[in-house]
This record gives C-alpha cells, structure tokens and sequence, in this order.
C-alpha cells in the first residue's frame, strides 16, 4: 500500500467479542463500523486473523464485493455468494471453511481477533472459496483505503 492510501476508523461493538460471534454460541460473522470511505471507493474487502492460532497469519474470515458501505451487518451466511444481509462474495478461511469462524480458545485462555478493512477502486473477479494468497493477489494496485480494529473472547 502506497501513502496515498486513506486511512479508515473500523470499529467492533465493543473490545470483547460477544459469545454469538464464537464457538461458543451461533458462531455469526460480527458487525462491523467503517468511517472515512471516498466515493473512489467500489467496493471493500475483510480479513479477519487470529494470531493465537498456529502459524502468525491465521484467517478466521475473508470476504470481498462488499458494497462500500458504513455498515457490514452481523450473520453474514457461511457460504461462497451471498445476497442477504449484504452482497459479498466469500473465500475459504484456514480452517478450510467458507465464511466466518469464530475464535474458540481453550479454556482459561483468551484470544485476539484482528479486522483489516480494505477499500478497493474496483469490484474483483475472484472466485467464490478463494483462498486469501488469490485474494491479497486480486487486491493488488486497487487499494484505497485501509483500516483495522481487534476484539477479544476469553474462555
């Protein structure tokens, strides 16, 4: 990402992660807060990583095509296309997985889930179940804006 990448406020409900967004209840993609996208902006993409998973990188979520919006609504469906709550199209998480996953740390311990919000000047042809290597590919030369936020959930 160049300088001339805006920066963007993203914000969770709150620092904790609340147990429906978990392994410990229906596990929904959480909602998240965007501030400062231009109308440049065609679309956004999200990661979500949890770094106390094995390996430092570890995607829980990924997703792209969603209209840039204040607003990415919570309960996003684990599937490939999606058309309610939002348009978006999702990739395969590390776990192997299309959609969301939530963070489900062993008990007594807690973990870190971080958010990276990108805006992009274009909607990308990548296909539903991508992995994040396509779709860190895809991105390339499109970004505008770029914002992160982290929650965490003990058990």
């Amino acid at each position: 990402m160049g300088s001339n990448v805006i920066s963007l406020s993203v914000s969770l409900r709150s620092a904790e992660l609340p147990i429906w967004n978990t392994c410990d209840g229906p596990d929904l993609s959480p909602e998240l807060r965007i501030r400062g996208l231009s109308d440049e902006m065609r679309s956004m993409a999200v990661f979500a990583l949890n770094p106390f998973e094995p390996g430092c990188s570890f995607t829980t979520w990924i997703a792209w095509n969603l209209s840039p919006s204040p607003l990415i609504p919570e309960g996003i469906p684990p599937q490939g296309v999606v058309t309610a709550p939002v348009n978006a199209v999702q990739g395969t998480n590390d776990y192997g997985s299309v959609g969301w996953r939530g963070p489900c740390p062993p008990p007594g311990e807690t973990h870190r889930c971080l958010f990276k919000v990108y805006g992009l000047d274009a909607m990308l042809d990548l296909a539903p179940g991508a992995g994040k290597h396509d779709l860190i590919d895809a991105m390339r030369g499109h970004v505008l804006g770029f914002g992160e936020t982290a929650a965490m959930y003990s058990r």
